[in-house]
């Protein structure tokens, strides 16, 4: 098929900043896109070719959208499978499958998918309800600490709280849920997997995640991750075996948490453009964007190793500040080298909201890890 300066449709569900970013691929490549997504001030609407306003968890927004395009995507998960569903049965390409994105979606399915298919994760305990979890405490079913997560919904450090007390429980959503093991981990990693329609596969370096303490939202992504090569050989075979066992087409962000005594444990995926992969617009050969579009048009796969050492730090809204969005010291951090801002075009900031990121690119990579650090220092993301 003729995917370039053509009929050709591409649909994309979601128009947050992983859609923008894949734009930028679609229009280099001159492929015609539409876009779905509820909000008028969605940062994909200047990039589309056709914008379309619609809920992505309605059933006839999605299906409606989908029989007027030829290859439908996502870049968010939160999306109506069944409408999905309907659209393959009628022959709309859908990438990632509906089977895929029913499996993943929700925390507890995905938690037994590993199971099923021997791949290493955290033990846990799946409820119905959350109001469960105390009468399993309290029976010596389940044993604090734990992690507790939303079967559905949760993204972000939203929908996640590590449960220390039966205190702890208090004020959380009474909804279907895991108890997940704490894991006491010196690493979190993560890999992204590319496939194609044909099974073509190709994995991007390790990458290693640096967390926020409060906010629960990772604060620097560092490529190459700073690990022995034994560990990132393991990691990377894991995240492999895991794309294998849901015959994806697309990407596959594989999120892992390395323990004390190096074994790798799956902790979630994402059937999407990841932010552990936003560094590869400035340090690889292909950015993450540009191949998620060959996998899911079934074009050759391009190449994944780093040209470069990338960092990315996350820009999110600060504290106390809400509204009309200003980027303070923004020229300041564009003075230092190898300092690339992405900005993700949301006009209103609020506390914790991603707003953007800067990738840091340098042959050295504690020098780049210095520099990410004073660019975190030095821009603020605050309001008028």
């Amino acid at each position: 098929m003729n995917y370039f300066s053509s009929n050709f449709k591409l649909g994309i569900l979601g128009g947050g900043q992983l859609g923008k970013m894949l734009l930028n691929d679609t229009r280099k490549f001159d492929i015609y896109t539409c876009v779905l997504d509820a909000s008028k001030e969605a940062p994909c609407k200047i990039a589309s070719n056709e914008f379309h306003l619609g809920d992505l968890m309605d059933y006839d927004a999605v299906y409606n959208f989908g029989k007027q395009v030829d290859v439908l995507t996502i870049e968010i998960e939160n999306v109506n499978v069944a409408a999905l569903e309907t659209l393959e049965k009628e022959g709309v390409k859908v990438f990632p499958s509906s089977k895929t994105l029913r499996t993943i979606q929700n925390k507890a399915t995905q938690k037994l998918f590993y199971v099923d298919h021997n791949l290493p994760t955290a033990s846990f305990s799946r409820f119905a309800y959350t109001s469960e979890i105390k009468d399993a405490v309290n029976h010596g079913g389940l044993n604090l600490p734990f992690v507790w997560k939303s079967a559905q919904f949760g993204y972000d450090g939203q929908g996640v709280k590590i449960v220390r007390s039966i205190e702890d429980l208090q004020g959380l959503p009474n909804v279907e849920c895991i108890a997940e093991t704490l894991i006491p981990f010196k690493n979190e990693l993560a890999v992204i997997v590319a496939r194609n329609v044909s099974g073509e596969t190709k994995a991007y370096p390790v990458v290693e995640m640096e967390f926020h303490p409060e906010a629960n939202q990772v604060e620097y992504v560092i490529c190459p991750a700073r690990i022995s090569d034994d560990v990132a050989k393991k990691a990377k075979a894991i995240a492999l075996k895991t794309s294998e066992a849901y015959n994806h087409v697309g990407l596959l962000a594989v999120e892992m948490f390395q323990t004390q005594d190096d074994t790798i444990l799956i902790n979630e995926v994402a059937p999407r453009p990841h932010n552990s992969g936003h560094h590869t617009i400035e340090s690889s050969y292909t950015s993450q964007f540009e191949q998620h579009i060959r996998a899911i048009l079934n074009l050759p796969l391009g190449r994944t190793d780093s040209k470069v050492g990338g960092i990315m730090v996350n820009l999110v809204g600060a504290e106390g500040f809400n509204g009309d969005v200003v980027y303070q010291n923004i020229e300041a951090i564009m003075h230092m080298d190898g300092v690339t801002p992405h900005i993700y075009g949301k006009k209103q900031t609020r506390p914790f909201r991603k707003m953007g990121h800067v990738t840091i690119v340098n042959e050295d990579l504690s020098k780049a890890r210095q520099i990410a650090e004073d660019v975190k220092n030095t821009i603020k993301v605050i309001s008028k």
